[in-house]
């Protein structure tokens, strides 16, 4: 599929995802938010890629909404936003439901949407100059449909001081609230998601992805209501033939040989 803003390729086993709006920051406009959305409707169906590099060309990850997408937002009725509003929500959805890794490779700034696009990354990696904001107060609106990822991330706390505030921080604040899982000088950028990338393709490729469901199956559970999904998940791997290599390999003091 030809894309007009973003820009994918693939290298070996990575699927590289890049912003590619650098003349606006990489900003949100309605093509770009279906663009997103069809992106990961296709790659879930069809890519056999393990992993998903998101990256934004130019100077800033991505600076949230387009000023001039939201100058033509000014006139909608209540219906037309309800419907924007999903539009939206169900990108950032299929993002995050990704069945594989999305590593983050955030530099510049990532405000509001950005900021939405750092958490629904697996593994985010900032650089040490980098901003970040939910600043949507600042313009009368809320945060409102990245929250449910945000808050998933950073939790209640930070939330309500970010949200309320609307303030920017930087990338060392975000590495503390745990909106973003490294930050690096900017020349470090792609030697660290390389190391990632690295660490990912030693592992098995179906007990990333179980790893990945796992997490959203369990998310809010309490324990006892976990156990039964635990258990079956286990179980499946143990018997899975990547299961049977890994624990093999272990026990015979090897490296697995993993058949993709």
């Amino acid at each position: 599929m030809d894309y007009k803003f973003l820009h994918v390729h693939r290298d070996g086993p990575v699927e590289h995802l890049v912003l590619n709006r650098p003349d606006v920051r990489n900003a949100f406009n309605a093509g770009m938010i279906a663009e997103l959305t069809a992106w990961a409707g296709d790659f879930a169906r069809h890519s056999d890629a393990r992993v998903v590099v998101l990256s934004g060309a130019g100077k800033v990850f991505c600076a949230g909404a387009d000023a001039s997408w939201m100058a033509e937002t000014v006139s909608y009725a209540e219906a037309e936003n309800l419907r924007d509003a999903g539009t939206a929500s169900a990108m950032f959805r299929a993002l995050d439901e990704l069945p594989v890794p999305v590593i983050g490779r955030i530099h510049g700034a990532a405000i509001g949407g950005g900021a939405g696009l750092t958490a629904v990354c697996d593994i985010a990696i900032a650089d040490e100059d980098a901003v970040f904001g939910f600043t949507e107060v600042k313009l009368g609106i809320i945060p409102a449909v990245i929250s449910p990822f945000v808050l998933a991330k950073i939790g209640r706390s930070a939330a309500r001081e970010l949200f309320l505030s609307g303030a920017r921080f930087p990338a060392a604040r975000a590495y503390k609230i745990g909106l973003v899982h490294a930050v690096v000088p900017a020349a470090d950028l792609d030697d660290t998601v390389a190391r990632y990338l690295a660490e990912i393709g030693s592992a098995g490729r179906e007990a990333i992805r179980a790893a990945k469901a796992l997490i959203r199956d369990v998310w809010g559970r309490t324990a006892a209501d976990a156990a039964p999904i635990t258990a079956a998940a286990l179980a499946a791997r143990r018997v899975s033939a990547e299961g049977q290599e890994g624990l093999r390999a272990f026990l015979e003091k090897r490296k697995p040989r993993w058949t993709a």
